[in-house]
C-alpha cells in the first residue's frame, strides 16, 4: 500500500472528470486535425463507402496512437495534461517520481479497461481508501491535487 502525503491530497472523482472533459475537447481537436491529414493522404478514399477495410483499421490505429502520445507526452513531462493543469491535478508514480513511458503505457491501457467496464474503474475512486482508480493501481500511479499558487 502506498503512502499519500498530507501535503498532496488525492484527487476526487469530480475534479478528475472535469479534467477529462477539458482534455477530451483538446483531444477532439487533435483527432480532427489528424483525420483531415489522413483524409488528404488517402486521396479522399478514407471517407468513401467502398474504402478498403485495412484503411479503416489504419485510421483507427492512428487515432489510438495519437491519443496515447497525447497523454503519454504530458504524463511523462510534468505529470499534467492541460486539463489536469487547469484543475491543479498531477499524476505521479507511487515513489513520488515522474512517470516513465512504460508506466504511461500501462496507465493508458488500464484506463481503457476502466472505461470498458462502463466507467466502473473511474467510479472506484469513490470507494477506494486512497481515492485511486483501477488504472492508478494497475500502473503504480496516483493523481494528487496541487496546492493553489500564492
Amino acid at each position: 500500500m502506498s503512502h499519500i502525503e498530507p501535503s498532496l491530497p488525492a484527487a476526487g472523482l469530480l475534479r478528475r472528470l472535469a479534467a477529462i472533459l477539458y482534455d477530451s475537447l483538446l483531444l477532439s481537436a487533435l483527432w480532427f486535425a489528424v483525420a483531415t491529414a489522413l483524409l488528404a493522404l488517402s486521396g479522399g478514399r478514407l471517407s468513401a463507402p467502398d474504402r478498403p477495410l485495412w484503411l479503416l483499421y489504419v485510421f483507427r490505429a492512428t487515432l489510438l496512437l495519437v491519443t496515447f502520445l497525447f497523454f503519454g507526452w504530458f504524463w511523462t513531462r510534468g505529470g499534467q495534461t492541460l486539463g489536469m493543469r487547469a484543475w491543479r491535478l498531477k499524476v505521479i508514480a507511487d515513489r513520488e517520481q515522474p512517470l516513465t513511458w512504460t508506466q504511461a503505457a500501462r496507465r493508458f491501457a488500464a484506463a481503457g479497461l476502466s472505461w470498458a467496464a462502463l466507467g466502473l474503474g473511474f467510479l472506484w475512486v469513490t470507494v477506494d481508501s486512497e481515492k485511486r482508480a483501477w488504472h492508478d493501481r494497475l500502473s503504480g500511479t496516483r493523481v494528487v491535487v496541487l496546492p493553489k499558487p500564492h
